[in-house]
């Protein structure tokens, strides 16, 4: 665009003289932006040499003005929104569908002209374009743009049309193979990813397996960065009944990024061994719901990556933009249940949040992740961190306030340390048995410990998921170096992806099943306990539940606030691989008469909870942002059109 300043500044005039000359009250402001209506006066004009710099090589020579955008002139072009789009969009979709987007967007600003009249590119041309770049352009969170609507820009064979694109098929001898559909490959890059690479991977993978995953973001972290997860399900968006629900996240700690990368890796194998027909993967997505949450403190990489990796220090970039240790923010439940414990009818699960937590400093991410656990029913969760090789599991806060290392034990102990094992049995360094290894001082404890034994904290984010929530939380620690080099992750790969997967399907151990009334009507909030373990999981919103248990005979009940209390004696057999299905039918019955143990009316817990209010998706910070702070909201390819000033083409957003 350098060489063409002088003409850009007359081209400015011109455009302000144009809209003196043409603009008339039928024509609304607007709608002539958008080419909507043109005044016949201007309509009629005569083929000219093409001589726009970025479309000199459209395989014709003869161009029209006005054109269908109603500019009137080179100059009212090259000082568009839309030609300074075309000059950068191979820049921003890093080289994806172009020449061709580049090409069939300048076949609408310079339309070919023949014998004074303009030929329209081909709709078909326009329809196979989308659909092979409409995911590049949602990788980086661009609307389509406007000028290429296929319906109305371009016409159909029997109008009579062109193919802009016809010098790229020139000599192109199409074989038999080439017809062929498009081989489906897991071409993995291992490097690192920052935050604009890392949601461009995570929305073209979803794009390119639009069937079976979907990206969504469960809030903003400080600085206004989405908290993306990406979502694997046959039916994504939405809860199935019966089908349990995963979750991994990754890079709390901003500064350990071997977890977020493994998360961007796992998304891209997941997708492509899926459509390769891999028959493990493929029963793994029938069968679960898996959401990955590869960056939970997005701001604190940004931070740590500044150093680069093999560099960074031990804590920088840990925190986040407002200087808060993410697994030390969650509420403190750990505390309250150890002193509970000592009552026989005390209720030890799903506990209420205290309201003192709500007058500390709160971090937005915590906030947004705290909502999700609520509006998901995750059965299983892995929380990925760096600095050690071993896998720890709750409780994470010692039931001794003055023990920093005293083994801590949940009441559901054993089925901790059966998934704990499993991950660590399917790691070739975490079984290795050396004692001079990475994470050697846990060898004799078979690579896994209990949190509080290995040094006690509150405030975690796993104790929170198991004392809040149904979902039992493993912390997965991978290696000891956080920000480890480019040349270490194909390796780090190798070693988790087999774990990872692992982990994922030991959501179907233990039973499964729904609640329903007499009239087989869905029971929400119906408790499920297990004789001798003292910790319930609760039916969700179509009245099912998932108990994670390890093998052997059980004694399992159903109860709910006005309903009879069912059990049944159930056996789980050493190598079943699937959750049993135990059904319970549940009669009404008088409350009036009848003692409820441990169970409660619904209400009861449901205090003012600042959660229920806070919207994970607004700007933190000042309340009145000015237009540089609103710039800074925008997508990250904002900028590129900052010279056009309020002219910009909002056009772009997606949520215009």
């Amino acid at each position: 665009m350098a060489g063409h300043r002088h003409p850009l500044l007359l081209g400015c005039l011109l455009t302000l003289l144009a809209g003196f000359l043409h603009c008339s009250p039928s024509c609304p402001p607007g709608d002539r932006a958008l080419g909507r209506c043109v005044d016949p006066a201007a309509a009629k004009g005569t083929c000219s040499d093409n001589s726009l710099g970025y479309c000199d090589d459209l395989p014709y020579s003869k161009i029209m003005f006005p054109n269908a955008l109603n500019h009137q002139s080179r100059g009212d072009t090259e000082f568009s929104a839309e030609y300074i789009l075309l000059s950068v969009i191979d820049n921003l979709l890093q080289g994806e569908c172009n020449p061709d987007i580049r090409l069939v967007g300048c076949s609408i600003l310079a339309p070919r002209c023949e014998k004074n009249k303009i030929i329209k590119p081909c709709r078909k041309v326009c329809d196979a374009l989308k659909k092979t770049c409409l995911p590049a352009f949602d990788a980086i969170d661009m609307a389509w743009p406007y000028f290429l609507d296929c319906d109305r820009f371009f016409a159909g064979e029997e109008e009579g049309c062109h193919d802009p694109l016809e010098k790229l098929r020139v000599n192109v001898e199409i074989t038999a193979e080439d017809q062929l559909p498009p081989a489906v490959s897991t071409f993995i890059h291992f490097t690192h990813h920052s935050y604009t690479q890392m949601v461009g991977v995570l929305k073209k993978t979803a794009g390119k397996c639009s069937h079976i995953a979907k990206t969504y973001s469960i809030g903003r972290s400080f600085e206004g960065k989405e908290l993306l997860v990406v979502e694997f399900s046959t039916k994504p968006g939405y809860h199935e009944q019966l089908k349990p629900e995963v979750r991994y996240i990754a890079n709390m700690h901003g500064n350990e990024v071997v977890g977020r990368e493994l998360l961007i890796y796992l998304t891209q194998y997941l997708c492509s061994e899926y459509l390769l027909g891999n028959p493990r993967i493929q029963e793994l997505i029938n069968t679960t719901r898996i959401h990955l949450l590869p960056s939970m403190n997005p701001d604190g990489y940004e931070l740590a990556s500044e150093e680069g990796a093999g560099y960074n220090g031990w804590t920088n970039g840990r925190m986040t933009a407002q200087n808060i240790d993410l697994n030390r923010n969650f509420p403190d439940l750990t505390s309250e249940v150890h002193k509970l414990m000592r009552m026989r009818l005390a209720r030890v699960d799903h506990m209420p949040i205290p309201q003192s937590y709500w007058e500390g400093k709160i971090a937005p991410e915590t906030k947004a992740v705290m909502k999700w656990m609520r509006s998901v029913p995750f059965v299983l969760s892995g929380s990925l961190h760096g600095g050690d090789l071993v896998v720890s599991y709750p409780y994470d806060f010692s039931k001794h306030p003055l023990e920093e290392k005293m083994n801590s034990p949940t009441p559901d102990d054993k089925v901790f340390k059966m998934l704990a094992k499993t991950f660590v049995a399917s790691h070739p360094k975490m079984s290795d048995k050396s004692t001079e290894r990475c994470g050697g001082n846990f060898v004799t404890k078979g690579g896994i410990i209990n949190g509080a034994e290995w040094y006690s904290f509150s405030g975690g984010m796993s104790d929170f998921s198991y004392l809040h929530t149904n979902c039992f939380e493993l912390t997965l620690e991978l290696g000891c170096e956080k920000f480890p080099t480019e040349d270490e992750l194909y390796s780090a790969w190798q070693d988790n992806k087999e774990p990872l997967l692992s982990l994922i399907e030991m959501v179907h151990r233990g039973i499964k099943g729904v609640v329903k009334d007499e009239y087989d009507n869905p029971i929400k909030n119906a408790r499920i306990s297990v004789k001798g373990i003292r910790h319930d999981v609760t039916t969700g919103e179509d009245g099912d539940y998932w108990r994670l248990l390890i093998p052997g005979v059980h004694v399992v009940s159903a109860e709910a606030f006005g309903y009879s209390k069912v059990t049944k004696k159930i056996t789980l057999p050493a190598k079943m691989t699937k959750a049993g299905r135990v059904d319970f039918v549940l009669r009404r019955v008088d409350v009036k008469n009848r003692k409820f143990d441990k169970v409660a009316p619904e209400d009861i817990y449901d205090r003012f909870d600042p959660l229920d209010s806070f919207n994970p998706h607004a700007q933190h910070g000042q309340d009145d942002l000015d237009e540089e702070s609103q710039d800074r909201e925008k997508p990250w390819w904002w900028s590129y059109f900052s010279m056009l000033g309020h002219n910009r083409p909002s056009w772009l957003l997606k949520n215009n």
